[in-house]
Protein backbone atom coordinates (compact mmCIF):
# COMPACT_ATOMS: atom_id res chain seq x y z
CA UNK A 1 0.00 0.00 0.00
CA UNK A 2 1.36 3.42 -0.88
CA UNK A 3 2.13 6.13 1.63
CA UNK A 4 -0.74 8.25 0.32
CA UNK A 5 -3.24 5.48 0.97
CA UNK A 6 -1.95 5.07 4.51
CA UNK A 7 -2.25 8.82 5.11
CA UNK A 8 -5.80 8.83 3.71
CA UNK A 9 -6.83 5.83 5.85
CA UNK A 10 -5.31 7.45 8.92
CA UNK A 11 -7.17 10.68 8.20
CA UNK A 12 -10.47 8.82 7.69
CA UNK A 13 -10.00 6.90 10.94
CA UNK A 14 -9.33 10.20 12.76
CA UNK A 15 -12.63 11.55 11.41
CA UNK A 16 -14.40 8.33 12.47
CA UNK A 17 -12.97 8.63 15.99
CA UNK A 18 -13.82 12.31 16.27
CA UNK A 19 -17.47 11.69 15.35
CA UNK A 20 -17.83 8.37 17.20
CA UNK A 21 -20.46 9.71 19.61
CA UNK A 22 -22.73 11.28 16.96
CA UNK A 23 -25.98 9.30 16.86
CA UNK A 24 -27.01 10.38 13.36
CA UNK A 25 -23.66 9.26 11.96
CA UNK A 26 -23.99 5.98 13.85
CA UNK A 27 -27.36 5.51 12.15
CA UNK A 28 -25.76 6.28 8.78
CA UNK A 29 -23.04 3.71 9.46
CA UNK A 30 -25.55 1.05 10.52
CA UNK A 31 -27.82 1.62 7.51
CA UNK A 32 -25.15 1.81 4.81
CA UNK A 33 -22.25 -0.16 6.22
CA UNK A 34 -19.97 2.75 5.32
CA UNK A 35 -17.73 4.52 7.81
CA UNK A 36 -18.88 7.76 9.44
CA UNK A 37 -16.06 9.63 7.74
CA UNK A 38 -17.73 9.07 4.36
CA UNK A 39 -20.87 10.88 5.55
CA UNK A 40 -18.81 13.76 6.98
CA UNK A 41 -16.74 14.16 3.82
CA UNK A 42 -19.86 13.80 1.67
CA UNK A 43 -21.61 16.57 3.63
CA UNK A 44 -18.56 18.82 3.26
CA UNK A 45 -18.49 18.03 -0.46
CA UNK A 46 -22.18 18.87 -0.89
CA UNK A 47 -21.63 22.10 1.08
CA UNK A 48 -18.87 23.20 -1.30
CA UNK A 49 -20.82 22.14 -4.39
CA UNK A 50 -23.76 24.30 -3.23
CA UNK A 51 -21.39 27.23 -2.78
CA UNK A 52 -19.83 26.53 -6.18
CA UNK A 53 -23.20 26.40 -7.94
CA UNK A 54 -24.61 29.38 -5.97
CA UNK A 55 -28.17 28.44 -6.90
CA UNK A 56 -30.54 31.13 -5.68
CA UNK A 57 -27.73 33.05 -4.02
CA UNK A 58 -27.13 30.29 -1.46
CA UNK A 59 -23.38 30.56 -1.99
CA UNK A 60 -23.28 33.89 -0.17
CA UNK A 61 -25.24 32.49 2.79
CA UNK A 62 -23.13 29.35 3.08
CA UNK A 63 -19.92 31.34 2.72
CA UNK A 64 -20.97 33.69 5.52
CA UNK A 65 -21.97 30.74 7.71
CA UNK A 66 -18.46 29.32 7.29
CA UNK A 67 -17.06 32.74 8.19
CA UNK A 68 -19.14 33.00 11.38
CA UNK A 69 -19.69 29.51 12.72
CA UNK A 70 -16.15 28.10 12.87
CA UNK A 71 -14.49 31.24 14.30
CA UNK A 72 -17.51 31.82 16.54
CA UNK A 73 -17.06 28.32 17.97
CA UNK A 74 -13.35 28.93 18.55
CA UNK A 75 -14.16 32.32 20.11
CA UNK A 76 -16.55 30.71 22.58
CA UNK A 77 -13.86 28.23 23.55
CA UNK A 78 -11.30 31.04 23.88
CA UNK A 79 -13.53 32.94 26.28
CA UNK A 80 -13.25 30.02 28.70
CA UNK A 81 -9.45 29.80 28.65
CA UNK A 82 -7.11 31.71 30.92
CA UNK A 83 -4.45 32.41 28.28
CA UNK A 84 -4.56 35.37 25.94
CA UNK A 85 -2.82 33.70 22.97
CA UNK A 86 -6.05 32.32 21.54
CA UNK A 87 -7.83 35.59 22.28
CA UNK A 88 -5.27 37.52 20.23
CA UNK A 89 -5.47 34.98 17.43
CA UNK A 90 -9.26 35.26 17.22
CA UNK A 91 -9.31 39.03 17.61
CA UNK A 92 -6.94 39.14 14.65
CA UNK A 93 -9.40 36.96 12.71
CA UNK A 94 -12.33 39.26 13.48
CA UNK A 95 -10.30 42.34 12.40
CA UNK A 96 -9.40 40.65 9.09
CA UNK A 97 -13.00 39.46 8.66
CA UNK A 98 -14.30 43.00 9.26
CA UNK A 99 -11.81 44.38 6.73
CA UNK A 100 -12.94 41.81 4.17
CA UNK A 101 -16.57 42.76 4.74
CA UNK A 102 -15.85 46.46 4.28
CA UNK A 103 -14.01 45.80 1.02
CA UNK A 104 -16.74 43.41 -0.11
CA UNK A 105 -19.49 45.92 0.65
CA UNK A 106 -17.88 48.65 -1.43
CA UNK A 107 -17.00 46.39 -4.34
CA UNK A 108 -20.02 44.07 -4.48
CA UNK A 109 -20.95 45.13 -8.03
CA UNK A 110 -17.49 44.18 -9.24
CA UNK A 111 -17.29 40.96 -7.22
CA UNK A 112 -20.58 39.78 -8.71
CA UNK A 113 -18.79 39.28 -12.03
CA UNK A 114 -15.95 37.17 -10.61
CA UNK A 115 -16.70 33.51 -11.33
CA UNK A 116 -16.87 31.31 -8.23
CA UNK A 117 -16.32 34.29 -5.94
CA UNK A 118 -18.16 32.72 -3.00
CA UNK A 119 -16.19 29.50 -3.33
CA UNK A 120 -12.92 31.46 -3.18
CA UNK A 121 -14.29 33.55 -0.32
CA UNK A 122 -15.23 30.43 1.64
CA UNK A 123 -11.78 28.92 1.16
CA UNK A 124 -10.23 32.23 2.23
CA UNK A 125 -12.50 32.42 5.30
CA UNK A 126 -11.51 28.89 6.30
CA UNK A 127 -7.85 29.79 5.80
CA UNK A 128 -8.10 32.80 8.09
CA UNK A 129 -10.67 31.26 10.46
CA UNK A 130 -9.02 27.98 11.43
CA UNK A 131 -6.33 28.89 13.99
CA UNK A 132 -3.93 26.08 13.01
CA UNK A 133 -3.53 27.63 9.53
CA UNK A 134 -2.43 31.00 10.92
CA UNK A 135 -3.97 32.79 7.95
CA UNK A 136 -5.48 35.67 9.91
CA UNK A 137 -2.10 36.64 11.35
CA UNK A 138 -0.49 36.43 7.92
CA UNK A 139 -3.12 38.65 6.27
CA UNK A 140 -3.07 41.07 9.22
CA UNK A 141 0.72 41.44 9.09
CA UNK A 142 0.84 41.77 5.30
CA UNK A 143 -2.19 43.97 4.59
CA UNK A 144 -4.00 45.46 7.57
CA UNK A 145 -1.13 46.31 9.91
CA UNK A 146 0.80 48.44 7.36
CA UNK A 147 -2.43 50.28 6.50
CA UNK A 148 -3.42 50.82 10.13
CA UNK A 149 0.11 51.89 11.09
CA UNK A 150 0.15 54.45 8.31
CA UNK A 151 -3.37 55.86 8.61
CA UNK A 152 -4.72 55.01 12.06
CA UNK A 153 -2.11 54.19 14.70
CA UNK A 154 0.85 56.12 13.33
CA UNK A 155 -1.11 59.34 12.91
CA UNK A 156 -3.13 61.34 15.35
CA UNK A 157 -6.30 59.76 13.98
CA UNK A 158 -7.65 58.67 17.35
CA UNK A 159 -6.82 62.10 18.84
CA UNK A 160 -8.62 63.79 15.93
CA UNK A 161 -11.69 61.60 16.51
CA UNK A 162 -11.61 62.39 20.23
CA UNK A 163 -11.24 66.13 19.53
CA UNK A 164 -14.13 66.08 17.05
CA UNK A 165 -16.34 64.23 19.51
CA UNK A 166 -15.42 66.70 22.25
CA UNK A 167 -16.16 69.66 19.98
CA UNK A 168 -19.56 68.26 19.08
CA UNK A 169 -20.45 67.46 22.69
CA UNK A 170 -19.31 70.87 23.95
CA UNK A 171 -21.29 72.72 21.26
CA UNK A 172 -24.52 71.00 22.23
CA UNK A 173 -26.20 72.40 25.29
CA UNK A 174 -28.72 70.44 27.28
CA UNK A 175 -31.46 72.46 29.01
Amino acid sequence: MSAYQNVAKNYLSQIDNKFANQAILGHFEAQTGLPRSYAVLGAVGVYFVLIFLNVGGIGQLLSNIAGFVIPGYYSLLALETSTSKDDTQLLTYWVVFAGLNVVEFWSKAILYWIPFYYLFKTIFLLYIGIPSFGGAATIYQAVIKPFSQKYVVGKSFSKDVDDAAEAVSSSVSVH
